[in-house]
């Protein structure tokens, strides 16, 4: 796959993402794929496997009480690697969590087969998720 069509995948993930569609973000993933969760709080650390990864991703919504959105801004796509640009939006008990974040994923065979999480400021992504 080109860097077009990584860009339309990273996009389609997006979508599933913020419409909690888990089956149709399963898709898009490799059953071996990996999650680099940025920062040094209680959902940072690597997911290994696509289970991993969209358990992960079940855990921000539950943790936000649904509320976690990541607003795609921009994609930067490459042959190997494509970045999503976003703002990541949460609340959660009278906080709120609005970062810039970036999602550095590499694709491979029309899946995402790494995630690498890099946010504005780590240390208030880990305070908001505690």
């Amino acid at each position: 796959m080109g860097a077009t069509e990584n860009a339309e995948l990273v996009r389609r993930g997006y979508e599933a993402f913020n419409a909690g569609d888990m089956a149709g973000l399963s898709e898009l993933f490799a059953e071996d794929a990996v999650w680099y969760a940025a920062g040094n709080g209680v959902l940072s650390g690597t997911k290994q496997g696509r289970d991993a990864v969209l358990s992960y991703f079940g855990e921000l919504g539950a943790r936000s009480q649904g509320s976690f959105k990541a607003t795609l801004q921009d994609v930067v796509g490459g042959e190997d690697h494509t970045a999503g640009i976003q703002q990541s939006h949460a609340e959660n008990n009278g906080k709120t969590l609005d970062l810039a974040t970036t999602i550095v994923f590499v694709l491979r065979d029309g899946k995402v087969v790494e995630g690498r999480e890099f946010f504005e400021d780590t240390a208030k992504s880990d305070e908001f998720w505690t």
